[in-house]
């Protein structure tokens, strides 16, 4: 029968969110800087290895690895959406710990000031929602693909913030026949029974449908898993950092076209 179905990740996949972090940080840091005189790039990288690390000595740290919610992601999020205790949790914790994360980034760099924390953890907040980047090719290439196979978004996450992330494109969900959301359904990428979950609502089986993310921890193991044919987008050229090994990889989201003409 052929390749029915294509499956998307969202993030880095559609959605450039490294650059939308990484550009929240340049801007509230450079708040930091000019208040206090520290270097935006040292204050960044302490915030980011702070939050990190306490992101881990909470309780809900084991629940956001299984649905997929990075520290980051932490760092911005509201977290008030969702059924499992664990969001209700996130959304009691959440805003302590963004403040904590700014405020021992700061207290390495010898500044001792928890108003100017809170102030850079809102501003955080809100400097990475003013930027909902999105890779140049993505929207060509969904349109060339809609029509002639199914599309369906398989995103980890709090159901709230991906969508909080699809809001801020509007124009990206007309896209989709289906949208998945880790966070909803109840367990992420890689484990199988979310693939399973996606293939169900086609009715299709594993052969007929293609997956598509920029993470080999999960996309692209869970799809293999799944007996899915995967795609692996590698934009940058990292390096294979375990033994998964996707069907395909792809610099650029135009290649597909060509893959699923070779699959039939």
């Amino acid at each position: 029968m052929g390749i029915t179905a294509v499956f998307f990740d969202l993030d880095d996949t559609l959605l450039w969110d490294e650059r939308s972090v990484k550009e929240a940080f340049e801007a509230t840091c450079q708040i930091a800087a000019a208040k206090t005189g520290i270097d935006a790039g040292e204050l960044e990288e302490a915030v980011r290895r702070e939050a990190r690390v306490l992101y881990q000595t909470y309780d809900f740290y084991e629940f956001t690895t299984m649905i997929g919610i990075s520290p980051f992601e932490g760092l911005w999020g509201k977290f008030n959406v969702g059924t499992q205790p664990e969001f209700l949790r996130m959304a009691e914790l959440i805003p302590e710990y963004q403040k904590e994360s700014w405020r021992r980034g700061l207290s390495h760099l010898g500044v001792e000031d928890e108003e100017l924390a809170q102030l850079l953890a809102r501003k955080f907040g809100a400097e990475r929602r003013l930027r909902p980047h999105v890779y140049e090719e993505t929207y060509q290439v969904l349109q060339e693909l809609k029509g002639r196979y199914k599309l369906l978004l398989l995103t980890n996450g709090c159901p709230g913030l991906q969508q909080e992330k699809l809001d801020g494109v509007p124009e990206l969900s007309p896209y989709f026949d289906e949208i998945v959301i880790s966070g909803k359904f109840g367990k992420g990428k890689p484990d199988q029974s979310i693939f399973e979950h996606a293939l169900s609502k086609f009715g299709i089986a594993p052969q007929d449908a293609v997956m598509v993310g920029d993470k080999l921890s999960t996309d692209i193991k869970g799809g293999l898993a799944a007996g899915l044919t995967t795609v692996w987008i590698n934009r940058n050229g990292k390096p294979y950092h375990s033994n998964i090994q996707p069907d395909y990889e792809i610099k650029h989201l135009s290649e597909l076209h060509g893959i699923l003409a070779k699959l039939g």
